[in-house]
């Protein structure tokens, strides 16, 4: 990558850091400070759903205006709405207005999460554009480790500290953006972008059956439903099957966010050169399928952090591969796909909580079952996908010859 490339993809991963950190920052007193004003379990359930649910529908709406007006425009309004969000939720008690906010940074996540990846399309080469993904889900998995760790530090300063150091840091990533982020979206011959005019979000998911990476967008849901199912039982699961203690816990959680950073930083880019998108999106389908498989039987806490690596392991390796599979095959609707992209990871982080919670108080490791099966069959989708891809390209080039 050329030293300019580097300088911007030097932003945008600040700019996801600080937009992921500063909601991450809350997570350690969310449950205290939902108890401050008699709230509970339900409430911090409706926290993730809201949020999500929100970016779920707002995320085809921003795809289209990224290729429309512009990523620039996009990351920052997306960072100026999780700023408005972070004041909102340390200026107000009334847990109906803790759910507004939950809405504005929903649209905020919608609107920059798309704006930054079709930016990472716009500023590298096919050959370089895994690098950039992985570069940039780096980015976003350091903020999870983060944020998290200095909420706590933060919360000895009080409940509602986290949330005002969260809104500052938003703020400043907004000025930052405004002064050094410029704007990448090429321009394009009148007529490149077949777009419709006005489309609801039902008929945008329906057009994205029809494209070219559909089954991508499927695969990516259907991770997003397994991961966050996974993630909601997991302090629950521990507890009650090995009394892990809190700190375990914490330990746990902190422990997968750092092989995230180390796997998008150092690996992806080096084993998706090697062996290309396909082969890579099969082999980490089924190690995350064989995670999910052991963690049926593990009968230790250490046992059971070992699988939880693995399979967080795999889920960070084929995250920025879909990304980067999808942006490929986009063309120039460059955030209409990373829109429909954020669209369907959206409902799986909306059924993933919901149906895994339900599960999970019928038999405790039901979540785990549902998420295997649901991976054993998107791997052999993918095969299948895969084969007629390749079949329909081979017909492609004989007729041309």
């Amino acid at each position: 990558m050329t030293t300019e490339q580097r300088k911007k993809l030097t932003i945008l991963m600040i700019n996801m850091f600080i937009a992921i950190g500063s909601f991450g920052i809350i997570i350690p007193i969310l449950p205290a400070y939902l108890e401050s004003i008699n709230q509970g379990g339900t409430a911090a359930g409706l926290m993730i759903a809201i949020f999500a649910g929100a970016q779920l529908i707002f995320s085809p709406i921003a795809g289209k205006w990224t290729d429309q007006y512009g990523r620039r425009k996009m990351i920052i309004f997306g960072l100026v709405g999780l700023t408005i969000s972070m004041f909102v939720f340390y200026a107000s008690d009334s847990i109906w207005w803790l759910y507004a906010s939950r809405v504005i940074g929903g649209i905020g996540a919608a609107l920059l999460v798309p704006a930054i990846f079709a930016y990472v399309a716009d500023i590298t080469t096919m050959a370089q554009r895994a690098k950039g993904n992985s570069l940039v889900s780096a980015a976003m998995s350091l903020g999870i480790v983060i944020g998290p760790g200095v909420g706590g530090f933060l919360a000895d300063f009080g409940l509602k500290m986290p949330f005002l150091i969260s809104a500052i840091v938003s703020l400043v990533a907004v000025i930052f953006s405004i002064i050094v982020l410029k704007e990448s979206k090429p321009d394009l011959p009148a007529g490149a972008m077949d777009i419709p005019d006005e489309e609801s979000m039902g008929k945008k998911m329906v057009r994205s059956v029809k494209m070219p990476y559909f089954i991508p967008l499927i695969i990516t849901l259907v991770l997003s439903f397994g991961l966050m199912a996974y993630e909601s039982v997991l302090g629950l699961f521990v507890d009650n099957q090995f009394g892990a203690t809190p700190q375990e816990i914490a330990l746990m959680v902190t422990s997968t966010g750092i092989i995230s950073v180390i796997v998008q930083l150092f690996v992806v880019d080096r084993i998706v050169t090697r062996f290309g998108e396909g082969m890579v999106l099969n082999i980490f389908i089924g190690v995350a399928a064989i995670g999910f498989l052991f963690s049926l039987f593990a009968s230790s806490y250490a046992l059971f952090f070992g699988i939880t690596l693995l399979i967080f392991l795999a889920t960070s390796i084929l995250r920025p591969v879909l990304n980067t599979l999808i942006s490929k095959l986009a063309g120039n609707e460059q955030g209409f796909a990373m829109g429909m992209n954020n669209a369907y990871m959206s409902i799986g982080n909306v059924l993933g909580p919901t149906l895994a919670g339900m599960l999970y108080d019928v038999k405790i490791i039901y979540p785990f079952v549902l998420g295997l099966i649901l991976l054993v069959v998107t791997l052999l989708t993918t095969i299948v996908w895969q084969k007629r891809a390749l079949k329909k390209s081979s017909q492609i080039k004989l007729s041309e010859m």
